[in-house]
């Protein structure tokens, strides 16, 4: 397969990021962006964000997961703890999450080291989540090898009638991750590829910034 796409450019010109009006915090400024992409009409799942993760098989993988929460300056999301990425994070806790809304021109990259979260706070999440999603996550074994997709369709119904009119307890193997960030990039889009690039990075509980180089 070829495709010559040379040609695909765009300018980035809808905002900047400059020193004079940086917060002390990271969490500030993420907070503004946050509440800027939630509020645009233009960005589906702004809490969409890549996790990207160091495999057991030397290989980095990201995949697209869900901020469900930010608690104590802690990002957390939720997974099964026996897929790739959940095996990758028992291994090698150094994570890097990702957040990327291309109608505001920016991107955030945070690096951090995760660890899973209180059974408790997995099980109150567990519930607030639609009675379908519960039994996904009974469903699926997942990133595992399987037959076809009718085969997850009859897991699916043998769990559907298991737990038919009765509450569903929390698998033992899913539950909730939270990321403690030492570094932020924050990443706003500007004209001639001369991008604003602004790292905040923790230091002796301290957070200092610096500015890259595009």
């Amino acid at each position: 397969m070829q495709r010559d796409l040379q040609n695909l450019r765009k300018s980035y010109e809808k905002d900047a990021l400059l020193e004079n009006n940086l917060p002390e915090s990271p969490y500030i400024l993420f907070d503004s962006w946050f509440q800027e992409a939630t509020s645009s009409l233009e960005i589906d799942e702004a809490n969409a964000m890549s996790l990207c993760t160091l495999g057991v098989d030397g290989f980095p993988k990201s995949r697209i997961v869900l901020l469900k929460e930010i608690l104590e300056g802690k990002f957390l999301f939720y997974s099964n703890y026996t897929s790739e990425k959940g095996a990758a994070m028992e291994a090698y806790n150094k994570v890097s999450l990702h957040f990327f809304w291309p109608a505001l021109e920016r991107q955030i990259i945070i690096k951090g080291h995760v660890n899973r979260v209180s059974k408790e706070k997995s099980l109150d999440y567990f519930h607030s989540r639609p009675r379908g999603s519960q039994i996904g996550a009974w469903t699926s074994d997942q990133s595992s090898t399987i037959l076809s997709r009718e085969q997850l369709e009859e897991q699916l119904l043998y769990f559907e009638e298991k737990f038919k009119d009765q509450p569903i307890p929390l698998p033992d193997f899913w539950g909730g991750y939270d990321c403690d960030p030492v570094s932020f990039e924050f990443w706003q889009g500007r004209p001639n590829r001369l991008h604003d690039r602004i790292l905040f990075e923790l230091e002796n509980d301290r957070w200092t910034f610096k500015r890259l180089q595009p």
